[in-house]
């Protein structure tokens, strides 16, 4: 399953939005989850954000994550533009998340 995230925040509260991103990863980085491939940016308006999620089992480990929890439980709050999900088709890719 690969999907894509978008949405724009409130400006005021783009930096709120990335600090809960931010931990997020910091969890993903002490567990990490098997079968996920996991990546945020913010777009040069700074307020528009992409997520895009990749998992090779049927179980997305995201959800269960409590940095997770935590970030979706206030993000319509803090959207201008709610998040809009889209399953994605791959054509191809070459080195696509390694940092």
């Amino acid at each position: 399953m690969k999907r894509l995230v978008r949405y724009k925040v409130k400006p005021e509260r783009a930096a709120e939005n990335e600090e809960f991103i931010k931990r997020v990863f910091e969890q993903l980085k002490r567990e990490q989850p098997p079968s996920l491939r996991y990546a945020s940016f913010k777009l040069g308006d700074g307020v528009s954000f992409v997520h895009i999620v990749e998992t090779t089992d049927a179980h997305n480990p995201l959800p269960d994550l409590a940095a997770f929890k935590q970030f979706v439980a206030g993000v319509r709050d803090r959207c201008d533009v709610p998040p809009v999900t889209e399953d994605l088709s791959e054509i191809g890719s070459y080195r696509f998340f390694e940092s």
